[in-house]
């Protein structure tokens, strides 16, 4: 595993290392753990848009090229 050197505000820390006391965990696993649901959560939101996209989605009926060039000026 590679370690990887990030900058996070001193009140985040704080915040997490009393949550990762809390649980009898690391600082480490806590970061891990929390980036793990917040990307989950990120996900869903962007698959609960991705089907409210697709349940107005309509068919164009084919036409639509022929449709586009009779509507634009000579």
């Amino acid at each position: 595993m590679a370690k990887v050197m990030i900058s996070l505000p001193d009140e985040f820390l704080a915040r997490v290392d009393a949550q990762a006391n809390a649980r009898g965990s690391t600082r480490s696993a806590t970061i891990r753990e929390l980036a793990e649901v917040g990307l989950g959560e990120r996900q869903r939101r962007l698959s609960e848009q991705m089907s409210a996209l697709e349940g107005t989605a309509r068919r164009h009926g084919g036409n639509a090229v022929r449709d586009l060039k009779a509507g634009r000026p000579q």
